[in-house]
């Protein structure tokens, strides 16, 4: 976990009403972070913290690219990553996290976002990628495929 304390954000600590950070999210930090969605990629992620009043909003921007595996062909190929997500945290007692707010204890007063900046990430892969070059309608695919002489005398006769 030594790995991802540089995406810690000290919210207790701000000086000012907005503060902003940058990384970059590589092969290492997928590593540290063992999510099953992503093993590689490189990603810019900027943070921008904005305090006001009892409420901090963290605006994630993500940019870069991922590697998934091709649902066709099971080769890697990288999926372009482009995000704004936005996380709002508050102080309290104990950490909570109800979807909408999370919930930090007031005594630590820090956040550590690597765990959000993948699920931003994961969550820009699309249910279904595909390489440019496996991409062929299914009637393509049928057509292709070879045909047992066997079989082709008894198409002939279907088509009568």
């Amino acid at each position: 976990m030594e790995k991802l304390d540089g995406y810690t954000v000290d919210l207790k600590g701000m000086a000012d009403d907005t503060v902003s950070y940058r990384w970059q999210a590589d092969n290492d930090f997928f590593s540290a972070v063992q999510g099953p969605e992503i093993k590689h990629g490189l990603l810019d992620v900027a943070l921008r913290v904005k305090r006001t009043s009892d409420v901090y909003e963290l605006q994630f921007q993500l940019k870069g690219e991922v590697e998934v595996l091709c649902d066709r062909c099971l080769e890697p190929m990288l999926q372009p990553i482009e995000a704004h997500c936005t996380l709002k945290v508050v102080m309290g007692d104990e950490y909570a996290d109800d979807g909408e707010v999370v919930t930090i204890p007031e005594r630590d007063g820090t956040v550590n976002v690597a765990w959000n900046i993948y699920e931003f990430a994961a969550l820009q892969i699309p249910l279904r990628h595909v390489h440019e070059t496996c991409e062929q309608p299914c009637s393509d695919l049928h057509d292709e495929q070879r045909i047992d002489p066997r079989w082709a005398e008894l198409s002939k006769i279907k088509n009568t």
